[in-house]
Parts: C-alpha cells; sequence; structure tokens
C-alpha cells in the first residue's frame, strides 16, 4: 500500500507550497492537482492515509484489545464484578460512539496521540460486551467442565481454554472495527478535534478553505473523499471475508 511508503512514494513534500501551482487542476505533475495554497493533493492525500491507518489500528489494538480482556474477565469471573464491570459498559454504550470519543478528545485537547486514547475508549464497551458473551458459551462447554473435574485451576483454565477458543471472535471484531474507526477520526477530524496542522488526514483536505473553492476546484473534495471510502470499503469487505472464513455456520456455503 502507497500510504506505508509514503516517503519513496510522493513526488512532492506534502506541507510544500508553490505560489506559481494554486489550485491546478489533475495532470501529469500534478496526479490530483493542487490545493489554493499550491500542495500537491496526492502527496498530501497519501500522508494523510498513512496518519488515518495509524491512528485506526492502534485505536483497535487498545479498545478491542483492552475491552475483550476486560469482557474475558468479567465473563469468567462473574460474581459481582461482573455486575459492576457490565453496568459500566452499560452507562458507555448509553452514549453514541462518536459523542463518547468527541468528549474524550475534548477533555485529553487534539492530537493524534489523544485521538487514538479517544477513538480507542469509545471501542471499549462493545468490544467488552461481545467477549464476555463469548465466555460465558465457553464456560458451558464440556472440555472446560472437564478440566474442573480433573483439577485444573482456574488460570490455566483461561489460559488454555477460554482464550484459545474466542481469539476468532476478536479476530473478526477487530477487523471490522477498522472501518468504523477511520470513520470516527474522520468526523472528529472535520469538527477539528483530530489531527493538527501541519498533518493531513483526508477529511481535514476536505473541510476549511477546501469547501470554499469546492466549485471551481471540486478534486479538493472528490479525491480525499474517494480515498476513504475506499479505505472503509476495504476495511469492512477484509471483516466479512474473515468473519465466514472463521463462522463454523459459514463455512459450507
Amino acid at each position: 500500500m502507497p500510504a506505508i511508503s509514503a516517503n519513496w512514494v510522493v513526488p512532492y513534500d506534502p506541507n510544500v507550497t508553490i505560489a506559481d501551482d494554486r489550485l491546478v487542476g489533475p495532470s501529469a505533475r500534478h496526479l490530483f492537482g493542487t490545493d489554493h495554497l499550491g500542495r500537491d493533493i496526492f502527496s498530501r492525500m497519501i500522508f494523510g492515509t498513512r496518519i488515518s491507518l495509524v491512528v485506526s489500528f492502534f485505536s483497535i489494538a487498545v479498545g478491542t484489545g483492552g475491552g475483550y480482556m476486560l469482557g474475558i474477565i468479567s465473563g469468567f469471573v462473574g460474581g459481582k464484578f461482573d455486575i459492576l464491570l457490565q453496568r459500566l459498559m452499560d452507562a458507555m454504550l448509553a452514549l453514541p460512539s462518536i459523542l463518547l470519543a468527541l468528549v474524550m478528545v475534548s477533555v485529553l485537547t487534539p492530537g493524534i496521540d489523544k485521538l487514538i486514547i479517544a477513538i480507542a475508549v469509545s471501542i471499549v464497551p462493545r468490544s467488552a460486551r461481545v467477549s464476555r458473551g463469548v465466555v460465558l458459551s465457553i464456560k458451558e462447554n464440556v472440555y472446560v467442565n472437564a478440566a474442573r473435574v480433573i483439577g485444573a485451576s482456574p488460570s490455566r483454565i483461561m489460559v488454555r481454554h477460554v482464550l484459545p477458543n474466542s481469539m476468532a471472535p476478536f479476530l473478526i471484531l477487530a477487523s471490522i472495527g477498522l472501518g468504523g474507526a477511520i470513520l470516527t477520526e474522520a468526523s472528529l477530524n472535520y469538527l477539528g478535534l483530530g489531527v493538527l496542522p501541519p498533518h493531513s488526514s483526508g477529511v481535514q483536505m476536505m473541510s476549511g478553505a477546501a469547501q470554499s473553492f469546492a466549485i471551481i476546484a471540486p478534486w479538493l473534495i472528490i479525491f480525499p473523499g474517494l480515498a476513504i471510502a475506499t479505505l472503509v470499503l476495504w476495511f469492512n469487505l477484509f471483516g466479512d471475508a474473515l468473519r465466514d472464513v472463521w463462522d463454523p455456520k459459514l463455512r459450507g456455503r
């Protein structure tokens, strides 16, 4: 993917302004045209895509991973700990994920690291609920009861039986969540609470001054929008394919 090797792929520095090339349309010199400051759209879009990928991957790793572990522990331990943790997750689920992320990033102030934390926190409750349901199902299986009968400790049951058998739902949830994380990051960037200049992101390129020039320079909106849509679509298709592979009910199709 070009975004991974952005430093070697882009033809121009994404932050360099060329006064003579302001609002130049797509051409051989500027593949996707230039913006109102003369910056190359293609170069900025590649770097912006890399930032979106970094934010989404790290937020999914922290949010889905942390929430999944909380759900596994909650479902396995049970009792008052399970009740208290699930009520906390219910309280977080009462807020839409974008609103929860908006509150978090407003408190933490804008920035890439703060953006990752905000999106990760909004992912935790749904991940925790899914993993708790998976663990409650695994606990009722015969092999878990057999392990208890032969004297296996709770920690051994957790490591040898619960965690390995809950990895498939985790991978599916993480892969599908990547698209949602990119959309959340895009929404926060559009509100000015995400990536700060001079860094670029797809939605940041579509907001601000770009809206003023959208009529005479539609490429300012079209190409970054297509990049975001393609990225989200690819991750959603990848998540669906992964689900088809891991879901035993769909393997025969």
